[in-house]
Order: structure tokens, then C-alpha cells, then sequence
């Protein structure tokens, strides 16, 4: 048997930007994607602390070091510069595996600097 896990998560991520006219997706800096082991292109579930809203949509990686929280396309209708998302992927393992797991999650400040980091 195999369950759904949380593998990797970057909470409080504020967004930097919107594109309305990108073709869609979610632009993250990329040395936050992978300081939570985020690929790009990875499916993803995100939340807006603001307003509620959840949507999945997938990842595409920004300039490293620039912070870059970005909706594009239809997920820009979904939030405003400023707020605060939760960004989280799953991924499957067996009853053993989930045992001991641990998911990589990564907690955002101001600038989208990471203020902790636990797990994975």
C-alpha cells in the first residue's frame, strides 16, 4: 500500500508579482525551490493566507537569490502582490517509508529570506 506524503513545503512565501498574460504556472527563486527539494515543472498545491483561495498549478524557476514569488497567468486572478502562500508537493511512499518521514520544509520572512528550515 502506498499513501500521500507531504515531501516538500515553503511557508509564508509573499508573492513579488503577478503576470496575467504569462501562459500560467507558479515562478519561484530557485535556490528557494531547492533548498525544499522543489524540481521545476513539479505539480504543486498552494494556499493564500490572504484570501483563502487554493489552486494547483506547476513550478518554474526564477533568478536564484531574487526572492521572486510570481503568479502567472490565471493564478494572478488568485492573489495580490503581498500575500502570504503556502507552497506544497506530495509525492507517494510505502506505510514503512512513512514511518520515518520527514517532509523539507522552509519558512519565509520578510524579502522571502528564509527564517527556518526543518526537515528532509
Amino acid at each position: 500500500m502506498l499513501v500521500h506524503l507531504l515531501k516538500s513545503k515553503i511557508h509564508r512565501a509573499q508573492v513579488t508579482a503577478a503576470s496575467l498574460d504569462y501562459e500560467g504556472s507558479l515562478t519561484v527563486a530557485r535556490d528557494l525551490m531547492e533548498r525544499v527539494g522543489f524540481l521545476p515543472y513539479e505539480r504543486v498545491l498552494c494556499s493564500n493566507l490572504a484570501n483563502g483561495q487554493r489552486f494547483e498549478t506547476y513550478l518554474i524557476p526564477g533568478e536564484a537569490g531574487s526572492g521572486a514569488i510570481i503568479l502567472n497567468g490565471a493564478t494572478a486572478h488568485l492573489g495580490k502582490v503581498g500575500d502570504r502562500l503556502t507552497i506544497m508537493s506530495y509525492t507517494e511512499a510505502t506505510v514503512e517509508e512513512a514511518k520515518g518521514w520527514s517532509p523539507r520544509v522552509i519558512v519565509l520572512g520578510e524579502k522571502n529570506a528564509v527564517t527556518a528550515l526543518r526537515g528532509g
